[in-house]
């Protein structure tokens, strides 16, 4: 493993004492990844806990209606827990255990990481503690108490803009003053290497599934895939087996807010400059005097400042294509997927099928689509109820 470089972004810029923890997480990763006995007792988790492999699903009715490309929904949402996240914590999760660590600690925007981190925490009779913003457990209250029933421990973070970004900040100050029995289970692809490298190589299950599915049903690659970017690990799990597959488009879909014209936005391709922050080189949202900026998004899960190195190197090189997603657009979205094909996705996935609506319309029929469902909706009724003015309870 290198030193987690992607072309000059990603490194391990990290205090001092994190670094003991760094190079022991890097060790032991090169270590368990390439023993069978790990490796099979992973796969074994992810069928029979999870619920791998989880479906590709032929939305007909969406493509019959968008008259354009054929559409198939990788179908993330039905894992165990409701989200994509749950690949990338069962492997954290039982490396931790290997590694003999007895408590594992979690950021978590929008709660679905929290959540999986605490239900294989609670399966592998782990201690867990999450770190969550204080805006983030009041709209997103509901994964906050699945925390609490599955045994963990969840602290509002309250510095800063309270949201994700403080989340990480609090989680990586808790980790360095307990290295010897914590492991810190990090959600995305970013931070200082050796973590985008581990989270990618646990997500990129979803990719190799996409790949052999699409084979089965259509006998060929997709035209595109696309997925939601906030940090990243949906997308880079769903592009990674098709990067050297230059027919297929990959298609990150960043969270527009209320503009990219605005200052109330998360999309850190669109908008953002060259930084360090978080223990990696990236792209970050900035003020003028170089701070990281206060972003904002509808979803909590793509309300991050910045993006995993490895989606900045293939947006440079033109491998990937990054598109920003507004909230109006992405509650149409929601809303649509729902009427449409009875699937209520997370708001953070709506971005990508905002974007694909769009594209299918412009099209051929004998042309397919693949869209990431990267979690499923029921976390976000309530707050886009809010949104549209709606009350639950009339």
């Amino acid at each position: 493993m290198s030193k987690g470089r992607f072309s000059q972004y990603g490194g391990q810029y990290a205090p001092e004492t994190m670094m003991s923890a760094l190079e022991e997480l890097e060790r032991e990763y090169m270590h368990w990844s390439s023993d069978i006995g790990f490796k099979q007792e992973l796969t074994s988790l992810l069928r029979n806990f999870a619920g791998r492999p989880s479906l590709l699903y032929y939305a007909e009715k969406m493509t019959r209606d968008l008259g354009g490309a054929k559409i198939y929904l990788k179908r993330e949402d039905l894992n165990h827990t409701g989200a994509h996240k749950i690949n990338n914590v069962l492997g954290q999760v039982l490396l931790a255990k290997k590694m003999g660590k007895t408590r594992v600690i979690a950021e978590t925007g929008a709660g679905q990481h929290g959540v999986a981190t605490a239900t294989a925490a609670a399966l592998m009779d782990m201690e867990c503690e999450v770190f969550m913003g204080k805006e983030d457990t009041e709209r997103q209250a509901l994964n906050v108490y699945r925390m609490n029933l599955l045994g963990a421990k969840v602290h509002p973070v309250v510095s800063g803009t309270q949201t994700l970004k403080d989340a990480v900040n609090e989680t990586m100050r808790e980790w360095v003053t307990r290295i010897a029995d914590t492991h810190y289970v990090l959600g995305s692809v970013m931070g200082p290497h050796p973590f985008p490298t581990i989270v990618r190589d646990f997500q990129k299950i979803i990719g190799e599934e996409i790949k052999s599915q699409i084979l089965t049903a259509e006998g060929r690659f997709p035209d595109a895939v696309i997925a939601c970017v906030g940090g990243g690990s949906n997308a880079i799990g769903a592009f990674y087996d098709f990067i050297e597959d230059k027919s297929v488009r990959l298609i990150g879909c960043e969270a527009a807010g209320r503009g990219v014209d605005t200052a109330e936005t998360a999309a850190t391709i669109a908008t953002g400059k060259l930084g360090i922050f978080h223990g990696m080189k990236s792209l970050f949202c900035q003020d003028d005097f170089g701070q990281i900026a206060p972003v904002y998004s509808i979803s909590a899960g793509l309300d991050y400042p910045g993006i995993g190195p490895e989606h900045v190197m293939l947006w440079e090189k033109g491998r990937a294509e990054y598109v920003p997603v507004t909230d109006d657009e992405s509650v149409a979205a929601f809303e649509y997927l729902s009427r449409t094909e009875g699937i209520i996705p997370a708001i953070e996935s709506a971005h990508a099928v905002a974007h694909a609506v769009k594209l299918a319309k412009e099209m051929t029929s004998d042309q397919i689509i693949v869209i990431n469902i990267s979690g499923r909706g029921d976390k976000d009724v309530a707050a886009i109820a809010r949104y549209k003015g709606v009350s639950l309870y009339e």
